[in-house]
Protein backbone atom coordinates (compact mmCIF):
# COMPACT_ATOMS: atom_id res chain seq x y z
CA UNK A 1 0.00 0.00 0.00
CA UNK A 2 1.42 3.38 -0.99
CA UNK A 3 2.26 5.80 1.81
CA UNK A 4 -0.48 8.21 0.77
CA UNK A 5 -3.05 5.43 0.96
CA UNK A 6 -1.82 4.54 4.45
CA UNK A 7 -2.23 8.17 5.50
CA UNK A 8 -5.74 8.30 4.06
CA UNK A 9 -6.64 5.05 5.82
CA UNK A 10 -5.24 6.23 9.15
CA UNK A 11 -7.08 9.56 8.81
CA UNK A 12 -10.35 7.75 8.19
CA UNK A 13 -9.78 5.35 11.08
CA UNK A 14 -8.89 8.24 13.41
CA UNK A 15 -12.17 9.91 12.50
CA UNK A 16 -13.99 6.65 13.23
CA UNK A 17 -12.25 6.40 16.62
CA UNK A 18 -13.21 9.98 17.54
CA UNK A 19 -16.78 9.35 16.42
CA UNK A 20 -16.99 6.34 18.72
CA UNK A 21 -17.57 3.81 15.92
CA UNK A 22 -15.42 1.14 17.50
CA UNK A 23 -16.84 1.80 20.98
CA UNK A 24 -20.28 1.21 19.48
CA UNK A 25 -19.16 -2.02 17.81
CA UNK A 26 -17.90 -3.33 21.15
CA UNK A 27 -21.21 -2.40 22.75
CA UNK A 28 -23.06 -4.38 20.09
CA UNK A 29 -20.89 -7.48 20.54
CA UNK A 30 -19.96 -7.91 24.22
CA UNK A 31 -20.06 -11.73 23.92
CA UNK A 32 -16.96 -11.81 21.73
CA UNK A 33 -13.47 -13.06 22.55
CA UNK A 34 -10.60 -10.94 21.26
CA UNK A 35 -7.25 -12.75 21.26
CA UNK A 36 -4.22 -10.62 20.36
CA UNK A 37 -1.22 -12.27 18.76
CA UNK A 38 2.29 -10.85 19.13
CA UNK A 39 5.69 -12.30 18.34
CA UNK A 40 8.52 -9.91 19.16
CA UNK A 41 8.61 -6.54 20.93
CA UNK A 42 11.67 -4.70 19.61
CA UNK A 43 12.79 -1.95 17.25
CA UNK A 44 13.12 -3.51 13.80
CA UNK A 45 14.20 -0.16 12.32
CA UNK A 46 17.40 -0.13 14.36
CA UNK A 47 20.46 -0.08 12.01
CA UNK A 48 21.87 -3.25 13.58
CA UNK A 49 18.66 -5.28 13.32
CA UNK A 50 19.45 -8.07 10.85
CA UNK A 51 16.79 -10.71 11.57
CA UNK A 52 13.23 -11.27 10.33
CA UNK A 53 11.48 -7.92 10.61
CA UNK A 54 7.88 -9.14 10.04
CA UNK A 55 8.10 -11.02 13.34
CA UNK A 56 8.51 -7.73 15.23
CA UNK A 57 4.99 -6.82 16.31
CA UNK A 58 5.69 -3.46 17.94
CA UNK A 59 8.31 -1.33 19.61
CA UNK A 60 8.22 -1.25 23.43
CA UNK A 61 6.64 2.21 23.28
CA UNK A 62 3.96 1.11 20.82
CA UNK A 63 3.27 -2.00 22.86
CA UNK A 64 2.74 0.09 26.01
CA UNK A 65 0.26 2.33 24.20
CA UNK A 66 -1.58 -0.69 22.86
CA UNK A 67 -1.81 -2.24 26.32
CA UNK A 68 -3.19 1.01 27.74
CA UNK A 69 -5.92 0.97 25.10
CA UNK A 70 -6.65 -2.71 25.66
CA UNK A 71 -6.93 -2.23 29.42
CA UNK A 72 -9.27 0.75 29.00
CA UNK A 73 -11.68 -0.93 26.58
CA UNK A 74 -11.47 -4.70 27.19
CA UNK A 75 -11.24 -7.09 30.12
CA UNK A 76 -8.04 -9.11 29.90
CA UNK A 77 -8.38 -12.73 31.02
CA UNK A 78 -6.03 -15.70 31.13
CA UNK A 79 -6.22 -18.93 29.18
CA UNK A 80 -6.85 -20.66 32.50
CA UNK A 81 -9.96 -18.51 33.01
CA UNK A 82 -11.16 -19.34 29.51
CA UNK A 83 -10.55 -23.04 30.14
CA UNK A 84 -12.51 -22.89 33.40
CA UNK A 85 -15.37 -21.13 31.61
CA UNK A 86 -15.44 -23.86 28.96
CA UNK A 87 -15.69 -26.45 31.74
CA UNK A 88 -18.55 -24.55 33.39
CA UNK A 89 -16.42 -23.62 36.41
CA UNK A 90 -16.30 -19.84 35.89
CA UNK A 91 -17.96 -16.89 34.20
CA UNK A 92 -16.32 -14.40 31.88
CA UNK A 93 -16.51 -10.60 31.91
CA UNK A 94 -17.95 -8.73 28.97
CA UNK A 95 -15.52 -8.00 26.13
CA UNK A 96 -12.89 -10.55 27.26
CA UNK A 97 -9.45 -10.42 25.68
CA UNK A 98 -6.36 -12.63 25.82
CA UNK A 99 -2.79 -11.49 25.07
CA UNK A 100 -0.62 -14.11 23.35
CA UNK A 101 2.97 -14.32 22.10
CA UNK A 102 4.36 -16.96 19.75
CA UNK A 103 7.80 -18.59 19.61
CA UNK A 104 9.55 -17.54 22.85
CA UNK A 105 11.93 -14.69 22.00
CA UNK A 106 13.85 -13.19 24.92
CA UNK A 107 12.47 -9.71 24.18
CA UNK A 108 9.14 -11.00 25.51
CA UNK A 109 10.83 -10.85 28.91
CA UNK A 110 12.98 -7.78 28.37
CA UNK A 111 10.47 -5.51 26.61
CA UNK A 112 6.96 -6.90 27.00
CA UNK A 113 6.90 -8.37 30.50
CA UNK A 114 7.64 -5.08 32.34
CA UNK A 115 4.80 -3.37 30.44
CA UNK A 116 2.40 -6.17 31.37
CA UNK A 117 3.51 -6.24 35.00
CA UNK A 118 3.10 -2.47 35.36
CA UNK A 119 -0.54 -2.83 34.27
CA UNK A 120 -1.21 -6.08 36.12
CA UNK A 121 -2.08 -7.82 32.84
CA UNK A 122 -1.77 -11.53 32.18
CA UNK A 123 -0.50 -13.07 28.93
CA UNK A 124 0.48 -16.44 27.54
CA UNK A 125 3.65 -17.26 25.60
CA UNK A 126 3.48 -20.23 23.25
CA UNK A 127 6.96 -21.75 23.33
CA UNK A 128 8.71 -23.70 20.60
CA UNK A 129 10.41 -25.85 23.19
CA UNK A 130 13.24 -27.15 21.01
CA UNK A 131 14.66 -23.62 20.67
CA UNK A 132 14.44 -22.47 24.30
CA UNK A 133 17.91 -21.83 25.71
CA UNK A 134 19.67 -22.74 22.44
CA UNK A 135 21.57 -20.95 19.67
CA UNK A 136 19.55 -22.66 16.95
CA UNK A 137 17.77 -19.97 14.89
CA UNK A 138 14.27 -20.18 13.50
CA UNK A 139 14.62 -20.59 9.76
CA UNK A 140 13.11 -17.19 8.98
CA UNK A 141 15.77 -15.50 11.11
CA UNK A 142 18.66 -17.35 9.46
CA UNK A 143 17.22 -16.57 6.02
CA UNK A 144 16.79 -12.88 6.92
CA UNK A 145 20.31 -12.75 8.35
CA UNK A 146 21.81 -14.12 5.13
CA UNK A 147 19.84 -11.78 2.87
CA UNK A 148 20.78 -8.81 5.07
CA UNK A 149 24.50 -9.57 4.93
CA UNK A 150 24.93 -10.89 1.40
CA UNK A 151 27.05 -8.86 -1.02
CA UNK A 152 25.35 -10.45 -3.97
CA UNK A 153 22.66 -8.73 -6.04
CA UNK A 154 21.14 -11.94 -7.37
CA UNK A 155 20.76 -15.63 -6.55
CA UNK A 156 19.37 -18.79 -8.08
CA UNK A 157 16.99 -19.87 -5.33
CA UNK A 158 15.23 -23.22 -5.25
CA UNK A 159 11.44 -22.75 -5.44
CA UNK A 160 11.85 -19.25 -6.94
CA UNK A 161 14.55 -19.52 -9.60
CA UNK A 162 16.91 -16.69 -10.55
CA UNK A 163 16.09 -13.49 -8.67
CA UNK A 164 17.76 -10.07 -8.76
CA UNK A 165 17.57 -7.09 -6.43
CA UNK A 166 18.86 -3.53 -6.68
CA UNK A 167 18.42 -2.26 -3.12
CA UNK A 168 17.44 -3.30 0.39
CA UNK A 169 13.70 -3.01 -0.32
CA UNK A 170 13.77 -5.25 -3.41
CA UNK A 171 16.13 -7.67 -1.62
CA UNK A 172 13.67 -7.94 1.27
CA UNK A 173 10.85 -8.71 -1.17
CA UNK A 174 12.84 -11.65 -2.55
CA UNK A 175 13.61 -12.81 0.99
CA UNK A 176 9.92 -12.70 1.96
CA UNK A 177 8.92 -14.54 -1.21
CA UNK A 178 11.38 -17.32 -0.41
CA UNK A 179 10.18 -17.62 3.20
CA UNK A 180 6.59 -17.91 1.97
CA UNK A 181 7.60 -20.51 -0.63
CA UNK A 182 9.34 -22.57 2.05
CA UNK A 183 6.10 -22.79 4.03
CA UNK A 184 4.45 -24.67 1.17
CA UNK A 185 6.88 -27.56 0.87
CA UNK A 186 7.15 -30.68 3.05
CA UNK A 187 9.13 -30.19 6.24
CA UNK A 188 11.94 -32.54 5.18
CA UNK A 189 12.53 -30.58 1.97
CA UNK A 190 12.30 -27.28 3.82
CA UNK A 191 14.99 -28.30 6.29
CA UNK A 192 17.39 -29.26 3.51
CA UNK A 193 16.88 -25.95 1.70
CA UNK A 194 17.30 -23.88 4.86
CA UNK A 195 20.62 -25.54 5.63
CA UNK A 196 21.92 -24.31 2.24
CA UNK A 197 20.79 -20.67 2.43
CA UNK A 198 24.27 -19.49 3.44
CA UNK A 199 25.72 -21.19 0.35
CA UNK A 200 23.11 -19.65 -1.96
CA UNK A 201 24.03 -16.15 -0.77
CA UNK A 202 27.72 -16.62 0.12
CA UNK A 203 27.16 -15.73 3.76
CA UNK A 204 28.61 -17.71 6.69
CA UNK A 205 26.18 -17.90 9.59
CA UNK A 206 27.94 -17.30 12.93
CA UNK A 207 26.44 -19.49 15.63
CA UNK A 208 26.96 -16.84 18.31
CA UNK A 209 24.65 -14.39 16.48
CA UNK A 210 21.68 -16.30 17.82
CA UNK A 211 22.86 -16.52 21.42
CA UNK A 212 20.39 -15.06 23.91
CA UNK A 213 17.76 -14.67 21.19
CA UNK A 214 15.31 -16.91 23.00
CA UNK A 215 14.16 -17.33 26.55
CA UNK A 216 15.99 -19.78 28.80
CA UNK A 217 14.17 -22.32 30.92
CA UNK A 218 15.28 -20.44 34.04
CA UNK A 219 13.61 -17.30 32.69
CA UNK A 220 10.49 -19.27 31.75
CA UNK A 221 10.19 -20.63 35.29
CA UNK A 222 10.70 -17.19 36.82
CA UNK A 223 8.05 -15.64 34.56
CA UNK A 224 5.67 -18.49 35.32
CA UNK A 225 6.09 -17.90 39.04
CA UNK A 226 5.23 -14.23 38.46
CA UNK A 227 1.95 -14.94 36.68
CA UNK A 228 2.81 -15.48 33.02
CA UNK A 229 1.20 -18.47 31.34
CA UNK A 230 2.93 -20.78 28.89
CA UNK A 231 1.57 -22.98 26.16
CA UNK A 232 2.86 -25.18 23.36
CA UNK A 233 4.01 -24.07 19.93
CA UNK A 234 5.39 -27.59 19.27
CA UNK A 235 9.05 -28.62 19.59
CA UNK A 236 10.44 -27.65 16.18
CA UNK A 237 7.72 -25.43 14.69
CA UNK A 238 6.65 -27.69 11.80
CA UNK A 239 3.43 -26.93 9.96
CA UNK A 240 1.42 -29.81 11.37
CA UNK A 241 -0.39 -30.64 8.13
CA UNK A 242 2.97 -31.08 6.36
CA UNK A 243 4.31 -33.81 8.62
CA UNK A 244 3.03 -37.31 9.27
CA UNK A 245 0.37 -37.86 11.95
CA UNK A 246 2.99 -39.70 13.99
CA UNK A 247 5.42 -36.76 13.83
CA UNK A 248 2.66 -34.28 14.65
CA UNK A 249 1.68 -36.35 17.67
CA UNK A 250 5.31 -36.53 18.81
CA UNK A 251 5.73 -32.75 18.43
CA UNK A 252 2.69 -32.13 20.62
CA UNK A 253 3.37 -34.76 23.26
CA UNK A 254 7.02 -33.85 23.71
CA UNK A 255 6.43 -30.07 23.84
CA UNK A 256 3.68 -30.53 26.43
CA UNK A 257 5.82 -32.92 28.48
CA UNK A 258 8.82 -30.58 28.52
CA UNK A 259 6.76 -27.53 29.42
CA UNK A 260 5.01 -29.27 32.30
CA UNK A 261 8.32 -30.65 33.54
CA UNK A 262 9.89 -27.19 33.56
CA UNK A 263 7.10 -25.06 35.02
CA UNK A 264 5.39 -27.73 37.13
CA UNK A 265 1.95 -26.67 35.92
CA UNK A 266 -0.59 -28.27 33.55
CA UNK A 267 -0.24 -27.13 29.93
CA UNK A 268 -3.53 -27.27 28.03
CA UNK A 269 -3.13 -24.54 25.37
CA UNK A 270 -1.54 -24.71 21.93
CA UNK A 271 -0.86 -22.25 19.09
CA UNK A 272 -0.65 -23.84 15.65
CA UNK A 273 2.64 -23.06 13.85
CA UNK A 274 1.93 -20.58 11.03
CA UNK A 275 -1.74 -20.84 11.97
CA UNK A 276 -3.42 -20.40 8.59
CA UNK A 277 -6.38 -22.44 7.38
CA UNK A 278 -4.23 -24.97 5.54
CA UNK A 279 -1.93 -25.45 8.54
CA UNK A 280 -4.36 -27.34 10.78
CA UNK A 281 -7.07 -29.80 9.85
CA UNK A 282 -9.71 -31.96 11.47
CA UNK A 283 -7.18 -34.78 11.64
CA UNK A 284 -4.66 -32.46 13.33
CA UNK A 285 -7.28 -31.17 15.78
CA UNK A 286 -8.16 -34.77 16.65
CA UNK A 287 -4.52 -35.40 17.56
CA UNK A 288 -4.42 -32.11 19.50
CA UNK A 289 -7.40 -33.24 21.60
CA UNK A 290 -5.99 -36.74 22.09
CA UNK A 291 -2.70 -35.35 23.39
CA UNK A 292 -4.41 -33.38 26.16
CA UNK A 293 -4.87 -29.86 24.81
CA UNK A 294 -8.20 -28.16 25.49
CA UNK A 295 -7.54 -24.80 23.78
CA UNK A 296 -5.85 -24.20 20.43
CA UNK A 297 -5.31 -20.93 18.59
CA UNK A 298 -4.90 -20.18 14.89
CA UNK A 299 -3.90 -17.02 13.05
CA UNK A 300 -7.13 -16.75 11.13
CA UNK A 301 -8.40 -13.21 11.75
CA UNK A 302 -10.51 -12.70 14.87
CA UNK A 303 -12.27 -11.84 17.07
CA UNK A 304 -14.55 -14.83 17.71
CA UNK A 305 -18.02 -15.12 19.20
CA UNK A 306 -17.96 -16.85 22.58
CA UNK A 307 -20.60 -19.29 21.34
CA UNK A 308 -18.17 -20.34 18.58
CA UNK A 309 -15.32 -20.66 21.09
CA UNK A 310 -17.47 -22.99 23.17
CA UNK A 311 -18.29 -25.15 20.16
CA UNK A 312 -14.79 -25.05 18.63
CA UNK A 313 -12.21 -24.55 21.41
CA UNK A 314 -9.46 -26.02 19.19
CA UNK A 315 -10.08 -23.45 16.45
CA UNK A 316 -9.90 -20.05 18.18
CA UNK A 317 -9.04 -17.09 15.97
CA UNK A 318 -6.57 -14.37 16.87
CA UNK A 319 -5.94 -10.76 15.89
CA UNK A 320 -2.46 -10.64 14.39
CA UNK A 321 -0.52 -7.52 15.43
CA UNK A 322 2.29 -6.49 13.06
CA UNK A 323 4.79 -3.66 12.93
CA UNK A 324 2.76 -2.06 10.11
CA UNK A 325 -0.12 -1.51 12.53
CA UNK A 326 -0.38 2.19 13.24
CA UNK A 327 -2.40 2.90 16.38
CA UNK A 328 -5.64 3.53 14.41
CA UNK A 329 -5.14 0.24 12.56
CA UNK A 330 -4.52 -1.52 15.88
CA UNK A 331 -7.84 -0.24 17.21
CA UNK A 332 -9.63 -1.28 14.02
CA UNK A 333 -8.01 -4.73 14.09
CA UNK A 334 -9.26 -5.39 17.62
CA UNK A 335 -12.74 -4.46 16.46
CA UNK A 336 -12.52 -7.09 13.72
CA UNK A 337 -12.10 -4.91 10.64
CA UNK A 338 -9.57 -7.26 8.95
CA UNK A 339 -11.94 -10.20 9.43
CA UNK A 340 -14.83 -8.20 8.05
CA UNK A 341 -12.81 -7.11 5.00
CA UNK A 342 -11.72 -10.71 4.36
CA UNK A 343 -15.32 -11.89 4.60
CA UNK A 344 -16.49 -9.18 2.21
Amino acid sequence: MASWRKKVLDTGLNLAIRAGVFNFSRFLAPETLTVLNYHRIDNADSPDFDLFKPNVSATPEEFARQMDYLQAHYNVISCEQLDHWLQGKATLPSRPAIITFDDGYSDNLLNAFPVLQARNLSAIIFLTTGFIGTRQPFYWDSVAYCFHHTRRDHADLPLLGERHWADAASRDKVMLAWVEALKKVPETQKRVLIERIGDFLDVPIPEERFSNLYLTWTQVREMSQKGMEFGSHTVNHPILTRVSPEEARCELIESKRRLEEEIQKPVTSLAYPNGQGADFSRAVMRIVAETGFRLAFSLLPGPTRLSTVKNKPLDIRRVYIGRNHSFPRFVAALAGLPRLLKWL
